[in-house]
């Protein structure tokens, strides 16, 4: 090239255009940000804080063992005839040390492990693709044109499929949405979830001491709890419990309520059912803003065993590490922002706040706060505690730092309470499309199914052979009042999907590509 060529001339006349190009810039030091991938930086930054401790008790161990090896053998002698004599001392101190260590097992946290779980999965009569369920909104005639468009739009990008299910009340002409037609939705969901627990795992109802049931919208008298105790013939003297109106983030509360009881009763069994009632909740009106569970809200239920018997440990699934809950419903906004209520015509349903999100946003940063310390590394502790410290002496100038969770967890069961939650919970902590996509496909397969969700979520993961032994999951719901909470699991085993899951007839059809909220065409039926 002409611009090599003079830059080539060289003292003495010689032309240097024949050397090679490189030997000149081969005396320049080499480009860092280009030769050195800075992922691999930061791992390494991880891995040095993570191990600290180690490394440092690495030197100090040498130094032990060098002047061991230095000792006199007759200082040795010594030592150990000055303990003969003293024997007195040493049963002492080891009387007080056994105690101490008895003491500190017999009131430390008993450990709680979930033996197995099982969701419900709906026969196929009670799917509601979206050409039914339009055309259903339309023949029943509660619903104006621009409502019927309104529910069409939402359906369309909500990132629900066609498979999803609603229950038999609303697929009469007229919906029959009754008190007993409640009833049965409610019947059906949790004995068949709970039918498919007692299977799998072997335990009699009479082995179970505590139950907790968890369901919003749906409160008949006698209790759900009751209807439950009352079909499986519980023992007298069994703690029930009945959780209503804390909406789809209940399920960790349940499972918080009963890891509470099991500190408390010892040897003891646990099943908590989660689950959400359609029939009567649903809004035959035409306020936007209540029309939009309509369009999200499907059937489903789960059930979940809890021990905390040691020796359920060795075929349980799961152990349950933390559950942190936050509640911001001190705030008027977060209060109301999802709220059941007459519209003007007199007609309940719920209805969704625009702020939803930024009140979804504004619980998970505190959750996350307080999760984090509890779960991160102490190096993402480490950076977001400068990056605090530096945006308080920098007023603000410097970008927040998001720890990664990432580092804390193989596993994210986000609650599929539709496309807008999963996006913004993928984008906020910085997650891969691969940790959001147990969420996607559930929200896709069986809707929002309240706080049931995570569970089918967990047997999404499971039916892929992904759940390893030593992985963490983080399960985040958020619910009415507000409610944003937090259930960490980690995994005992290489867990193995269940019998009668609820993914088993169609795992081999997921992950399916939803672009922009609309889901493909409906499979071929199998």
């Amino acid at each position: 090239m002409e611009g090599g060529g003079a830059a080539g001339a060289g003292p003495g006349g010689r032309d240097q255009a024949s050397s090679p190009p490189q030997r000149r810039e081969s005396r320049r030091l080499p480009d860092f940000l280009q030769s050195v991938n800075l992922k691999y930086v930061k791992l390494g930054y991880h891995y040095l804080i993570t191990h600290l401790l180690t490394l440092l008790l690495i030197p100090l161990m040498v130094v032990i063992l060098l002047e061991a090896a230095q000792t006199d053998p007759n200082d040795l002698r010594q030592l150990w005839l000055h303990l003969q004599y003293n024997l007195v001392s040493v049963l002492v101190c080891s009387a007080f040390l056994v105690f101490g260590t008895t003491v500190y097992i017999m009131t430390g946290p008993r450990p709680v492990y979930l033996v197995d779980y099982a969701c419900y999965r709906p026969p196929p009569n009670l799917r509601a693709p979206f050409p039914r369920f339009m055309k259903h909104s339309q023949l029943c005639g509660e619903f104006n044109e621009s409502a019927l468009e309104f529910q069409r739009r939402i359906l369309e990008r909500s990132g629900l499929g066609q498979e999803t299910y609603l229950p038999s009340a609303l697929h009469y002409l007229p919906p029959r949405p009754s008190m007993a037609s409640a009833r049965e939705e409610a019947e059906e969901v949790m004995f068949g979830a709970l039918d498919a627990l007692f299977r799998n795992t072997g335990v009699k109802p009479k082995d179970i001491g505590i139950l907790v049931v968890n369901c919003s919208l749906f409160n008949p008298t006698p209790s759900l709890s009751a209807m439950i105790v009352n079909r499986y013939k519980f023992r007298g003297n069994i703690k029930s419990f009945n959780l209503g109106g804390m909406g789809c983030s209940a399920g960790v509360i349940s499972i918080d309520l009963a890891r509470d009881l099991l500190q408390i009763h010892r040897s003891t069994y646990a099943v908590v059912v989660s689950t959400e009632n359609i029939t009567q909740n649903w809004y035959f009106g035409n306020r936007k803003s209540m029309l939009i569970p309509n369009c999200l809200f499907r059937v489903g239920a789960a059930a979940m065993l809890l021990s905390n018997r040691s020796a359920d440990r060795w075929r349980s699934k799961y152990k349950l590490v933390h559950v942190v809950r936050t509640h911001s419903g001190a705030d008027d906004r977060a209060f109301r922002c999802v709220y059941q209520e007459q519209d003007d015509a007199g007609k309940v349903g719920v209805s969704l706040s625009k702020d939803l999100m930024a009140i979804a946003g504004e619980a998970l940063k505190i959750n996350i706060t307080t999760l984090g310390p509890l779960v991160l590394p102490i190096s993402e502790q480490l950076l977001f505690f400068a990056t605090l410290v530096a945006k308080k002496l920098f007023n603000g100038k410097v970008k927040p730092y998001i720890p990664d969770f990432k580092l804390a967890f193989e596993h994210f069961c986000i609650h599929a309470g539709g496309r807008a939650v999963i996006d913004e919970l993928e984008k906020n902590l910085q997650l891969r499309p691969d940790h959001v996509e147990a969420s996607r496909m559930t929200l896709h397969r069986f809707g929002n199914t309240s706080s049931s969700s995570i569970w089918y979520e967990l047997a999404y993961t499971e039916a892929k052979g992904r759940m390893r032994k030593g992985h963490r999951v983080w399960q985040i719901a958020f619910g009415s009042g507000f409610k944003c909470n937090s259930a960490v699991w980690q995994a005992l085993c290489n867990v193995k999907p269940s019998p009668d899951g609820p993914w088993e007839d169609c795992i081999h059809r997921y992950p399916v590509e939803i672009v922009d909220g609309f889901p493909p065409q409906p499979p071929h039926e199998q």
